[in-house]
């Protein structure tokens, strides 16, 4: 199952670029034997779409067609990393072939977002910078693939 982020902003170089790319690659290489990734980026350039409406339609076409579709949202459904190892194994197990996480911009998620979202989750009641909401994603997503893995990263 392949996964995608799209997200508003770019990640240019920087600590939280470093980060992001050191856990995708660690998704990488334990998700390939649970047939889990690649996870790709598609980013939203924000000078060209600058209302939440803009970058609404623009992260909808970002969505790979059929893809299940996964907004964050501080509104969302919040779960624990087991529970979100076993909601990632389920939706590979169902035989989903494209799973997208969708990050807004400063305002959030455009209404058309939310209405096509399979799922909405949050990372917590606060809000985070979209940098790190990537980061932080993409460790519970390589969290998730070493629950399911069985290897001793997540410690509860």
């Amino acid at each position: 199952m392949r996964l995608h982020v799209c997200a508003v902003g770019r990640m240019r170089t920087g600590p939280e670029r470093a980060l992001l790319d050191d856990y995708l690659s660690r998704f990488e290489r334990a998700g390939r034997p649970l047939s889990l990734g690649p996870f790709l980026e598609h980013e939203i350039d924000e000078r060209k779409a600058t209302t939440s409406d803009a970058q609404g339609i623009a992260l909808l076409r970002a969505v790979p067609d059929g893809a299940t579709l996964v907004a964050l949202d501080e509104r969302g459904r919040q779960m624990s990393s087991p529970q979100m190892a076993n909601w990632l194994e389920q939706t590979r197990d169902k035989g989903t072939s494209d799973l997208a996480f969708v990050i807004g911009g400063a305002d959030g998620l455009a209404p058309e977002v939310i209405a096509r979202a399979d799922l909405m989750i949050s990372l917590g009641q606060m809000v985070w910078p979209h940098k790190l909401v990537r980061v932080m994603l993409a460790e519970q997503v390589y969290r998730a693939a070493t629950i399911l893995a069985g290897t001793p990263y997540h410690r509860a």
